[in-house]
């Protein structure tokens, strides 16, 4: 499950590195261009590794038996506030018939999606620094 969260991670992630560059190259629209249809595909790939990304990070935070319990949880209603507001945002980027890079930057600059990645940077590492944790007390 580990992996799974890390590479929902991992594409939300690539989405907004990729955004970033496309916002810089000052695009009316994606039509016609190889950046526009890689855009595309990676906020696809974003909106499908948001979509019960707050789930799968409950799920493991109970099978990890995290404590303490009461913290996690008041952090993973973040998490699913910011996870759902960041998709909202992304899917209505994606539905738009051209998308610019102004409209893009937008989307980089929103509240929503930089809370995200920064609660996925914090969910990560505690997951990750936990499962080593976990297994150096197993050897």
């Amino acid at each position: 499950m580990l992996a799974e969260i890390g590479e929902r991670c991992n594409a939300v992630e690539e989405c907004y590195e990729f955004m970033l560059a496309y916002a810089a190259q000052g695009l009316v629209s994606d039509r016609g261009s190889q950046s526009g249809s890689q855009l595309r595909e990676f906020l696809q790939r974003a909106i499908q590794a948001i979509d019960g990304l707050a789930d799968l990070c409950k799920i493991a935070v109970r099978q990890e038996g995290m404590e303490p319990a009461a913290r996690y949880e008041a952090f993973l209603a973040v998490l699913e506030r910011d996870a759902r507001d960041a998709f909202a945002a992304i899917e209505l980027v994606a539905v738009q018939p051209d998308i610019s890079s102004q409209l893009i930057d937008n989307l980089n600059a929103s509240i929503h999606l930089r809370a995200l990645l920064t609660d996925l940077f914090l969910i990560g590492d505690l997951l990750k620094g936990h499962s080593r944790r976990a297994a150096a007390t197993k050897h």
